[in-house]
């Protein structure tokens, strides 16, 4: 499914196809047709298939304020990436399949479903992304593009797990204004964005950093701009 952008089905049924997209989608469909590993980032899954197989979905929609994306933040409680923004998501189950073909289309859904409370039926799944990898938590995720076709009323289902669902309109990402760097205690530096009350850093913000990019969004920033990760609006 890598780099997956076809009309057509996965290998139990769940349909991914680019037919009926907006145009303004046109620049991340050609985007994730094109994209390589190594242009996503320089964290890859490791040989062997070590790390644990998860998905993620990253949902487009368009609001009052135009093209948007779903975010959730995490329970501050949670004892890995405590309240840190990111897109739904989580680790393979069973029952979602094979995760080297439609499984992590199945568990992007149904973990934003379990998350935020959407509706699958009104999501459109039009590509998936090279798997990446998470070295702190050893996971390997593949990220899967959707468009809300159809929304529906979202919001934290479990408080335990998240507290709050929220859209970021793609124009504030795009806002030099919103963008920084972050520097994490190891050392390692990242793009952030400074939206909606929230600092989206790690891999959320690398993997959007890499969409705006790649589909042309992208407006100059400053790159020398450094934001704390306890950051506060």
């Amino acid at each position: 499914m890598t780099g997956a952008t076809r009309a057509g089905q996965a290998g139990d049924g769940v349909a991914v196809t680019t037919q009926g997209l907006p145009a303004w989608l046109d620049p991340v469909v050609e985007a994730v047709r094109t994209v390589r590993p190594t242009q996503l980032s320089r964290f890859l899954p490791p040989a062997g298939g070590r790390g644990r197989q998860s998905a993620v979905l990253i949902l487009f929609g368009e609001g009052a304020a135009g093209p948007e994306l779903l975010l959730i933040e995490r329970a501050g409680t949670l004892r890995s990436h405590a309240g840190q923004p990111s897109f739904p998501g989580g680790a393979l189950d069973p029952e979602d399949g094979d995760p080297h073909d439609s499984g992590p289309l199945r568990a992007a859904l149904r973990e934003a479903e379990e998350e935020t409370g959407l509706d699958p039926t009104g999501v459109q799944l039009f590509g998936v992304l090279p798997k990446l990898y998470i070295p702190v938590s050893e996971f390997v995720v593949t990220p899967v593009l959707g468009w809300w076709r159809e929304p529906s009323p979202v919001a934290a289902v479990d408080p335990a797990e998240t507290a709050r669902v929220f859209t970021v309109p793609v124009a504030d990402l795009t806002d030099p204004a919103n963008r920084a760097v972050t520097v994490h205690p190891s050392g390692h530096q990242g793009p952030a964005f400074l939206v909606e009350s929230a600092l989206v850093w790690g891999f959320t913000a690398g993997v959007i950093d890499r969409i705006l990019h790649f589909s042309g969004w992208e407006r100059p920033w400053d790159r020398s701009r450094q934001v704390p990760l306890d950051w506060r609006a």
